[in-house]
């Protein structure tokens, strides 16, 4: 079986989110990747949290089918192993604090003078330039300033979300990015080098909210679960405390939801009611008129009449709701992949490519595969490293 990208090298010097993520994506497709970690610890996220057997639920997530090598780059022999690998690679991925990887001695124009076809991939937190060029960029930060937080929560606190967006986004148009330039390299023979902020990811990901502050007028309102143009719109429970997700976006649902749903046609006219408008205006009003029709009516009634009515809808599910979701149960969505502590639960990447199993290999234990990586490159037996 041949994944698409057999046969691509990928050196990481990397850490935390972003970068991980951009390049299991690449490993999840078929790619070596070499991860390049500090021998005093490694990659920092090893360390946010040992809810996994002892491990960290990020590392878990961001780094199997990866091989560690620990080196010293600070040393004259790490840089030099680090130099060998880039040399031989088809793509260097590093999301180091400004500046750093260029005193190390890795930075694109020095690593693509060795090796022209090589990619790199810089990964910062808001760009090579720019008064916040070398500003501290975790992931809160990011969503602060790029003004996600202020636009997420309810209408009496902001919040930021639940998951790392800005990393997350980072390392989505890293891999796209990479994959881009690999495929202009079979046109050209040339790598590229690529330049990726969290900041600029995540505020493309604002487009729509942006557009809406600097035409409307205003910034669309917090609004919890529901939106700030539609209505009905969020959470609503049956009597028996069922909880399900809606979204009423056009008038022939709206007269269908009330009719068969709510069992009350002369809801869809009223006049407080009978436009999206007036709708989100008066939306306590309306909301209390729903909770009211669904007093009598169990979880199951509820759904029935939803599906009868072919209205959108969505169960509200807490996480092991999701874990155990039939959707991934039913279809085969999990699988196992190796670890330093055993086998563990992972579910199967996102890209699914008919006729091509991802490869799903083991997360690795700190400079696991150190010794053999050096003697791929001549510097094994009989040659020491300098490490801390």
């Amino acid at each position: 079986m041949h994944r698409p990208l057999d046969g691509i090298t990928v050196v990481s010097c990397e850490q935390a989110v972003a970068a991980p993520f951009a390049s299991r994506q690449l490993a999840d497709l078929g790619a070596r990747v070499i991860k390049i970690e500090r021998p005093d610890g490694g990659d920092f996220a090893r360390g946010y949290d040992e809810t996994v057997r002892g491990m960290s639920s990020h590392f878990v997530w961001l780094n199997r089918s990866k091989e560690s090598i620990t080196l010293d780059l600070k040393s004259k022999s790490g840089l030099a192993a680090a130099r060998a690998l880039a040399a031989q690679a088809d793509v260097f991925i590093q999301n180091f604090a400004p500046g750093v990887i260029e005193r190390l001695g890795l930075g694109a124009e020095q690593l693509r003078a060795d090796n022209p076809r090589l990619t790199v991939c810089n990964i910062s937190g808001y760009g090579t330039s720019g008064p916040m060029r070398d500003a501290k960029a975790y992931d809160l930060l990011i969503q602060s300033e790029a003004g996600l937080v202020s636009i997420t929560g309810t209408e009496a606190e902001p919040a930021k979300t639940g998951i790392p967006s800005a990393d997350i986004a980072a390392g989505m148009y890293a891999f796209s990015g990479i994959l881009a330039a690999l495929y202009a390299r079979e046109q050209t023979g040339e790598g590229a080098v690529l330049d990726i902020s969290l900041f600029d990811s995540l505020v493309e990901w604002m487009g729509y909210p942006m557009y809406y502050a600097a035409y409307g007028g205003s910034a669309p309102v917090r609004a919890g679960t529901s939106h700030a143009a539609i209505a009905p719109y969020g959470i609503y429970a049956s009597g028996d405390g069922v909880e399900f997700v809606l979204s009423i976006q056009n008038e022939r649902e709206w007269l269908r939801f009330c009719d068969v749903v709510l069992d009350d046609a002369s809801i869809a006219v009223d006049s407080r009611f009978d436009a999206v408008a007036r709708r989100v205006e008066n939306r306590p009003a309306l909301d209390a008129v729903i909770a009211g029709s669904l007093r009598d009516v169990d979880g199951a009634q509820f759904e029935a009449r939803l599906q009868s009515a072919n209205i959108a809808h969505a169960r509200y599910r807490v996480l092991a709701d999701v874990i155990a979701h039939p959707q991934l149960t039913e279809r085969g969505r999990w699988t196992k992949v190796g670890s330093p502590v055993g086998e563990l639960d992972a579910v199967l990447p996102a890209i699914s490519l008919r006729g091509v199993t991802p490869r799903m290999d083991p997360i690795p234990e700190l400079g696991a595969d150190t010794d053999r990586i050096l003697a791929e490159l001549g510097l094994g037996a009989g040659q020491q490293l300098e490490r801390r």
